[in-house]
Formats: structure tokens, sequence, C-alpha cells
């Protein structure tokens, strides 16, 4: 592919002098930087486009060449552009400032954000319903207090790189080319520490405990996931500190069940109150509420009281609690009791010597009439 005119890539003309070059470039970098343009491919290009244009015509000699031959003048020179986006950074690392996350001495930034923490926290159903306030404990890494985070010794400083002289970077050159590098004796830092702290033995950061307070919304249910900004982790070389997340796990209750906003629970009444109906005491969150059974009313039976389940996370409104009916049959019965039950047996033509208009009785017929067909 044919390549553009340095000059026109620039947007700058033939006369422009080094500060106008460089200027140029910076406005062209900052708008196609990849971190601006996150997968779009033509940006990265014009991004290596610039910083091609930029790098032969800061150059006095290399832009000689070109204004005389054209980018056939430049085979020759040992120019071949460039690979990647951090190719171009370590070369123009000095004329960014702080954009691409160099320093003023045009090195790049070692600070770093502290890791993010996870913390599981268990709690009452009803705390997940109404909301609480919990108090944990995490252990983490934050700042030396001995040091003030420096990593040096108390009463020392850290002291300038001898290596890069606090640039951070190393050069070298290879014909009409200055290849930067990160310095390998302070790692990139610009600084070295001769006295280490004792307390944290360099690195400006100790491993301790810290309590905090924790507000949990009505509403939580097991799942949800709280977030503390800057509770995590202390960042490194001044970095920012990272974030806590508490992960939530709600108990279970011993009587209510819970679905999304809707609060289930199993009523179990007497065969009496389901067959005569009246009024039965039920428990809500808010203690208890009556309510009217039906006459006639049948084991699987729903009822619903709107408004008295799980408060929504939103502040506003509230799901339904939602009533199972379900018909007890007592087990052990007095004297008393099971004379009216074999009463009311006989009286539903139910009991295997009765017989109604001179038919046998529902279960009577059923289970004899079912032997005759076996014969």
């Amino acid at each position: 592919m044919t390549k553009r005119d340095y000059y026109e890539v620039l947007g700058v003309s033939r006369s422009a002098n080094t500060e106008e070059i460089k200027k140029a470039y910076r406005k062209l970098a900052l708008k196609h930087h990849p971190d601006r343009n996150p997968g779009n491919q033509d940006a990265e290009e014009k991004f290596k486009e610039a910083a091609e244009a930029y790098e032969v015509l800061r150059d006095a000699e290399k832009r000689q060449l070109y204004d005389r031959f054209g980018h056939e003048g430049l085979k020759g020179s040992g120019f071949a552009g460039f690979h990647d986006f951090d190719d171009i950074v370590t070369s123009f690392g000095d004329i960014f400032g702080d954009l691409f996350g160099f320093g003023r001495r045009g090195r790049r930034s070692s600070a770093r954000q502290g890791a993010d923490l996870r913390y599981d926290l268990e709690i009452d159903f009803m705390e997940g319903v109404r909301g609480a306030e919990r108090e944990i404990e995490i252990e983490k890494y934050t700042r030396c207090h001995a040091c003030e985070g420096t990593g040096a010794r108390p009463g020392t400083s850290p002291i300038t790189c001898p290596t890069c002289a606090g640039r951070g970077q190393v050069s070298r050159t290879q014909g009409f080319f200055e290849l930067r590098t990160t310095c390998p004796a302070c790692r990139g830092q610009g600084t070295i520490i001769r006295e280490p702290c004792d307390d944290c033995h360099g690195g400006g950061r100790v491993r301790s405990k810290k309590r905090l307070s924790l507000k949990i919304p009505a509403g939580v249910d097991t799942g949800a996931r709280l977030r503390l900004t800057g509770e995590g982790e202390e960042g490194m070389d001044g970095g920012p500190p990272g974030d806590l997340y508490i992960d939530l796990y709600v108990r279970e209750h011993e009587f209510f069940k819970r679905e999304g906003a809707h609060l289930i629970c199993t009523i179990p009444i007497s065969f009496s109150l389901a067959a005569l109906g009246g009024k039965l005491e039920v428990p809500t969150l808010e203690g208890s509420e009556a309510i009217e059974i039906p006459r006639g009313t049948q084991s699987g039976a729903v009822f619903r009281l709107p408004g008295r389940g799980i408060p929504s996370l939103r502040g506003y409104g509230a799901g339904d609690q939602i009533l199972q009916i379900t018909v007890r049959t007592p087990t052990k019965l007095s004297k008393r009791q099971e004379e009216l039950l074999r009463e009311l047996a006989e009286i539903e033509g139910e009991s295997e010597d009765l017989q109604q208009d001179g038919k046998p009785g529902f279960l009577r017929q059923f289970i004899f009439g079912h032997r005759g067909k076996e014969k």
C-alpha cells in the first residue's frame, strides 16, 4: 500500500519547525490513541502512521533524506517503522507528559492499583428482609505507617537511580535510532531504596487487619453483592486502592420461603375449619393477621396478602405473601372425636354398611364395583 506524505499525515507545511511538528503529532496521538478507541483498527493504524511521520520529521538527518528522496530515501537509513503501541511509547515517552502514563521525566509511571478483595458474609433471613448493620474484619495490605509508603527507612529517602538518572529508561543508539528500554536497575521507577524500611522491607505496604461497618439494605437475597469502594488492598507506588466486594448468603427460615419478592408459607388448618369456614390468624413479617377461610376450603387452596412480602431493593413497594392451605388430618383422636367422625362418615354414606336410597355409599360402591369387574 502506498504510504501517505508525512507532512500530510501530520497536517503541517513542509516548512514547519520542530515544535510545530511535535505539537501536531501530540494532537493526532491523543485523538487516535488505542485506549480511547478500543477495538478500532483504523484508529490504531492512524496512530502508527502519525508516529512514523513524527519519527522521521523530528530528526534532522531523516527529514533531510525524506525531503530529497521521499520514502525511498529512508530505506537505507535503517528506519523500519514501529511494530506496536509499546514500541511507540518507549520511543516517544519524553514528549507525552502524563498523557500516556509517563511522568515528567519521561518514564512510565510505576503506580499500580491495589487488588480487589472478596468477603463472604452469611446473614439471617430476617436481616436480609429488613436490612441490618454488621461489622466485619478483613486482612489486607495497607500503607506502611513507619515509612508513609515510601519503602525507605524513616529518616531516609529513595535516591535517584544512578543508572538512568531518574528517567526510568536507558537508551542506546542503533544507526539513526535511539532505542529506549526500562531501566534494569530501578525497573522503571527512577529511584532506588538504599535503606529499606524495617517494617515493610521496602515494599511500602504491610499486612494488617481492619474492621469495617457494613450497611445491608432491606430486601437482599443470596447472591447479592455489595461493593465498598477503596476498601481493597493498598496500591503499589502511590496507586489507588482496590475495592472490597461482599457476597451475601441468606440463611433459610423455618417457616417462610422466598420466591423473588414474594413470601411463601404453608398454613395447616383443621378439617372442621376447612369444612365450616371461619377466621384464622396467620403469621406475617410484621406480626399476625386475620384472614377469612371460606366454607368448603380444599387442601391446596392459595390465599394472597398483597404487599406483605419482601421489600424492593429500589426502596419502594413490596411483594405479596402467599398462603398455601393444607387440611390437617389428625393422627390421634379422643373417644368423643372418633364417635363424631364415625357418625359423620355414616351421614356421608362412606361407611361399609350404610346405604342411601337403597344404593351403596360412594366408597362401598367404588370398592365392590371394582371387585365385581375383576371377577
